[in-house]
């Protein structure tokens, strides 16, 4: 099962004792779910959910708080949207509820956003609020090259009221419009988690830590083997320059090297693969790392001297041109 469906079938079954913060669940499925229709010049409520689960307990709460009698309709699946939806209708009763719930006011007009007992809400009905947003439009995307938490809003006044409710939580989130579209994005990986449990998808926030924990692990070690593999081609391209580059000092001093920088070269194109510091160990007395590397230099720094005062190639001169320093 996606996430997002087992996400809402959890919150579905969430209980909810307190009548405030029902209301407020209430209030969201239907700002974000649904509409207000003017049929015949009554007011009539209509919502659709992509889950049964949502949709019935839209009609328990409805009808426990409001004493309204409401109709739930199932629509097939066509074209993008395969699946089933649940049309769930308040016609006799439509005013009645959406007065009751906050969607009009007393001059029957649409309240853009969130009521405001919902805004002006405790802690609870915040948690109720952001419940019921989740139900009707929300969706998880869970951990990989990209992970989020949104919403789909039905205004940028509804996306407002749910970041509000946020911040009130402790959360940070985002709004955001896209293609004509608002919506309220989370992104960051703890937030949603917390958000998740707050909400009361415990046990989907359990698996949710557990794919994002899998994917973490997955990326740190693909991050290693990247950088073990570009430290190996850095290694090997410095062995390939250096060892070109010694025989060809080599071949401009001639009889006139130091020995001690000569039994350094020497080491160096004994062995083309090994590191300075394994070339190090292989001097008679080991040396440390720099002090060979230090070697190695004076070698090459020594015999470009020579050829420039000549006027022979120095020592990069039988190197490819992609392994040259660049001028």
């Amino acid at each position: 099962m996606a996430l997002t469906q087992k996400v809402k079938s959890e919150l579905a079954t969430v209980a909810a004792p307190h009548a405030s913060v029902r209301r407020a669940e209430v209030a969201a499925m239907l700002r974000f779910a649904g509409g207000l229709h003017l049929v015949g010049g009554r007011i009539v409520v209509e919502a659709e959910l992509d889950t049964g689960s949502a949709a019935r307990r839209l009609r328990a709460f409805i009808a426990d708080q409001y004493n309204v009698e409401s109709e739930l309709l199932v629509i097939n699946g066509s074209g993008v949207r395969r699946g089933p939806r649940y049309a769930l209708r308040v016609v006799r009763e439509g005013e009645q509820l959406a007065r009751l719930v906050g969607l009009v006011d007393q001059h029957r007009r649409p309240v853009r956003g969130l009521p405001p007992v919902v805004v002006g809400g405790s802690l609870a009905d915040a948690v109720g609020a952001w419940r019921g947003a989740f139900l009707a439009r929300g969706s998880l995307i869970e951990p990989g090259r990209s992970m989020s938490l949104e919403i789909t809003c039905p205004g940028s006044e509804a996306a407002l009221a749910l970041v509000g409710a946020a911040r009130r939580m402790g959360i940070t989130v985002k709004s955001r419009e896209v293609r004509g579209v608002d919506r309220v994005v989370i992104r960051d990986g703890d937030a949603i988690a917390d958000l998740l449990t707050r909400l009361g998808a415990v046990e989907t926030r359990l698996e949710w830590d557990e794919r994002r924990r899998r994917r973490e692990v997955r990326s740190s070690v693909n991050r290693l083997a990247n950088f073990d593999d570009a430290n190996l081609r850095r290694s090997a391209r410095a062995a390939v320059t250096a060892s070109a580059r010694v025989e060809r000092a080599m071949e401009i001093l001639g009889d006139d090297v130091p020995e001690h920088l000569r039994e350094a070269g020497q080491l160096r194109l004994q062995h083309r693969q090994a590191s300075l510091e394994e070339l190090g160990q292989l001097h008679t007395p080991p040396l440390t790392k720099d002090a060979i590397a230090g070697r190695i230099r004076r070698l090459l720094a020594t015999a470009d001297r020579v050829a420039e005062a000549t006027g022979v190639p120095g020592t990069e001169a039988s190197l490819p041109a992609d392994l040259r320093d660049p001028e």
